[in-house]
């Protein structure tokens, strides 16, 4: 009998807080416990810290999750809470990826202040984002702007376009839509032209191998559908070395029984894509996100990534 309140690790962004309350509240629901069964402990990590580089440069998407990942496997933190899409392809040894909440709208979303499209941007406006996969499909189909990195939490990077900083910004709509801030888009771009990242609206919890008395209080929120897409764009994700310096987008659709998938590489400048689209059964997700990385991979070619790497 659990006696102790279950210690839940975070970020302490108001996005990452509304994550993990989201995921206490469901979790207190789906046992019937109150939420003081549930501590939400607050961590500070080197990405939350350093804002003024971009991630490809400082080392990657581990700089939101090392501290966290070293309380859980220290035992300070029970599991942890973290957006899928920020989660590294290869985990530390002893943690996995349990759970994941029902995701949300997988779509980017513009906001612009110089125009309300980004089609309709003027010639050389500036346009911000710390995504190298939104800088390049930017690119791809606004060559004649300018891309700038900008990174910050939601808030500071909506105060920066007020201020003229930049004519436009993207970020992800999911995001928004947990912070209530879903009026704030003025444009939701098509996932056709502008593929999310992979596991782009999902959250996920990260806990320790073997912790049957975890596991067992997390299936109850597990969402197989969101499981079973975010585990193939993973493995997509993973058969192409994919880090902060490779820009490439996944989504995949999991209906229960059958998955489908599709994926896209680019060069950072948008101007050389490849894409890919695979479906199967969804009990095999895991093997369908390796096999369409490994034939996109062959139909890049050897030089695709070294080339501008």
């Amino acid at each position: 009998m659990q006696t102790k309140p279950f210690r839940i690790g975070t970020r302490g962004s108001p996005l990452a807080l509304a994550q993990a309350h989201e995921t206490r509240d469901r979790l207190a629901a789906a046992h019937g416990l109150s939420p003081e069964m549930f501590e939400i402990v607050v961590l500070s990590t080197a990405g939350d810290r350093i804002t003024d580089r971009a991630l490809s440069e400082i080392g990657g998407k581990g700089l939101f999750t090392q501290e966290l990942e070293d309380q859980l496997l220290a035992g300070g933190l029970d599991f942890a809470v973290h957006s899928a899409k920020d989660m590294p392809t290869r985990l530390p040894d002893g943690l996995h990826l349990s759970a994941f909440l029902p995701r949300e709208d997988v779509r980017d979303a513009f906001i612009g202040r110089a125009a309300s499209r980004l089609a309709d941007l003027p010639e050389n406006a500036t346009v911000g984002s710390s995504s190298l996969r939104r800088q390049a499909l930017i690119r791809r189909l606004r060559p004649d702007l300018s891309v700038i990195t900008y990174r910050g939490l939601v808030e500071t990077r909506l105060r920066k376009l007020a201020e003229g900083q930049v004519d436009g910004t993207l970020l992800a709509f999911a995001g928004l839509k947990r912070l209530g801030r879903e009026n704030v888009p003025t444009e939701l771009l098509d996932p056709e032209d502008f593929p999310p990242a992979p596991a782009q609206g999902a959250i996920c919890i990260e806990s320790r191998l073997g912790d049957r008395r975890v596991a067992d209080l997390l299936a109850a929120i597990d969402d197989r559908r969101t499981h079973e897409a975010v585990a193939c764009e993973r493995q997509f994700l993973a058969r192409l070395d994919g880090s902060c310096r490779t820009p490439i987008a996944g989504h995949a659709v999991s209906d229960g029984e059958r998955l489908a998938f599709s994926g896209m590489i680019l060069t950072p400048d948008g101007a050389t894509v490849h894409r890919i689209a695979i479906e199967g059964a969804a009990s095999e997700a895991e093997r369908l996100g390796a096999e369409a990385g490994e034939a996109i991979r062959a139909k890049a070619g050897p030089g695709f990534f070294s080339s501008w790497s």
